[in-house]
């Protein structure tokens, strides 16, 4: 079969008799579109069509050239064997764009990402892109994020996967799907043994859709990823969906629940499935209302499961008592490496409970406590920690009211030798001059530090403190030759 013509190859006739483009498949499609082309445009389009020709990964998001655009460049993909991950994201494309790709995917075996995501193609479109999808057996990664997907178009992509053994990854996030599409998703679950990865992040699920998905959980083998964030499932929906994870004869390997209205009801049901994974590698709570109560059952979970490395339960309104209850967790657990508390009021006792234990204890590398009142106080004990802790590398210490006192703490364990904190966040902390200064000093004193990324940027400092740590980062790499990337 000869090899269709790509835009490029369009013939050229006089400016007289304009341009003629070569369609092929799907080009009776074009009577209700505008095939007549300004030479810029075409110009533009010949562009991306090399583009595709060319590269094996071709960003084309946000170009602009909607639907018309489309029924140019896909041609280029039908017998391409150069691009294996392409984006059409947010082109404006619509679902009368998405027929484009009929007679070409089907023929295309080496394209194995295609992102349509932020373009508005509904339904409909997601039904004739399913209806395309069934007969190609390359694709592997699908991302349809806030292409206005509803409960029709995710029940088409629940009977697309139930056909599908090739598409491992299919992302639908921001979208209107509710519990009628959840259920269709859920029941291709029980058919589908090849999709590892689904995101339903930011839809309107509820707790019947968790529920839903449970159900599908039961027979699935494959399913290694959950993204689950912002769907009000609740407490109800976190025990039907923990129910179904653990009947999962698979190994998820991360869960995300954030933004999901569960409360310590709900973390019970999350805690004892942690208590019993044996493949959980991520799991995230952020922004839910465990509170104190729920944080002590996850502590309790953490202390049989040795295999969760990152937790997330930022904005979870835990206090201190509840970083209390999982400061003691470090003494025995050495596998957790990520820690978010982020937005959680644990106030300077709960930084104490939490540095008395990560002083010499743990393996946590990432400690994530922006936003957690800690005040100057908690800072002197996090600085106390720093002395003696080699294994913390990113630490974050945002908006916590640190002012020039906890910047001067900070600052003398900088001065020790510490050769794990590769990166410092004291943004928005109302540290003045005094504070820069006394930062400055630390990193001009200690000539082995390890710190390569300071961030200090939405601070009270003047010019005089800029220039002091700016003259501190070029003092540091004169006499080591290290780089310091410092933000104001």
């Amino acid at each position: 079969m000869p090899k269709r013509a790509t835009t490029s190859t369009a013939e050229s006739k006089s400016p007289a008799q304009g341009m003629k483009w070569s369609i092929g498949a799907g080009s009776n499609l074009l009577s209700n579109l505008n095939a007549k082309i300004d030479r810029q445009s075409k110009q533009k389009i010949n562009e991306f069509a090399k583009e595709l020709r060319t590269f094996s990964v071709v960003d084309m998001s946000g170009r602009g050239f909607g639907d018309e655009g489309l029924f140019f460049l896909a041609e280029s993909l039908g017998y391409n064997q150069t691009a294996e991950e392409v984006s059409f994201a947010a082109n404006d494309i619509t679902a009368s764009g998405v027929k484009a790709f009929d007679g070409f995917l089907q023929s295309n075996i080496v394209l194995k990402t295609l992102d349509l995501s932020g373009n508005p193609i509904g339904d409909e479109g997601v039904k004739c892109l399913c209806d395309i999808l069934v007969n190609n057996s390359g694709i592997q990664k699908l991302q349809l994020n806030s292409t206005d997907v509803g409960d029709e178009g995710a029940k088409a992509i629940g009977e697309l996967l139930k056909k599908n053994a090739t598409l491992r990854i299919v992302e639908l996030n921001n979208n209107m799907i509710d519990y009628s599409g959840f259920t269709g998703l859920a029941g291709a679950l029980l058919e589908n043994n090849t999709i590892r990865n689904l995101h339903l992040n930011n839809n309107y699920g509820g707790a019947l859709g968790a529920n839903a998905l449970a159900k599908g959980l039961e027979g699935n083998k494959s399913l290694r990823e959950l993204h689950l964030h912002g769907n009000s499932i609740g407490d109800e929906g976190a025990r039907a969906l923990v129910s179904g994870l653990s009947a999962h004869k698979g190994k998820i390997a991360l869960l995300d629940l954030g933004n999901n209205s569960i409360t310590s009801k709900g973390a019970f049901h999350v805690a004892e499935y942690v208590k019993k994974s044996k493949s959980l590698l991520w799991l995230n709570l952020y922004m839910n209302d465990i509170g104190d109560e729920g944080a002590e059952q996850i502590a309790a979970a953490l202390k049989e499961n040795r295999t969760l490395p990152t937790i997330d339960l930022g904005g979870n309104n835990i206090h201190a008592s509840g970083a209390a209850a999982l400061a003691p967790v470090f003494k025995d657990n050495n596998v957790v490496t990520t820690l978010e508390l982020g937005y959680n009021p644990i106030g300077p006792d709960g930084a104490k409970a939490l540095a008395e234990v990560l002083k010499f204890h743990g393996n946590v590398k990432t400690l994530k406590l922006g936003w957690c009142q800690i005040g100057a106080k908690g800072a002197e004990y996090i600085a106390d920690m720093l002395k003696y802790n080699t294994t913390i590398s990113v630490l974050d210490l945002r908006a916590n009211g640190l002012r020039d006192e906890g910047a001067v703490c900070l600052a003398r364990s900088l001065k020790v030798v510490n050769e794990a904190l590769t990166s410092l966040d004291l943004g928005f902390n109302e540290i003045r001059d005094d504070g820069a200064f006394a930062i400055a000093q630390a990193l001009k004193t200690n000539e082995d530090v390890a710190v390569s990324a300071l961030n200090l940027a939405s601070n009270l400092f003047t010019k005089f403190g800029q220039s002091a740590l700016t003259d501190a980062r070029d003092h540091v790499y004169e006499m080591s030759e290290k780089e310091i990337s410092i933000f104001f």
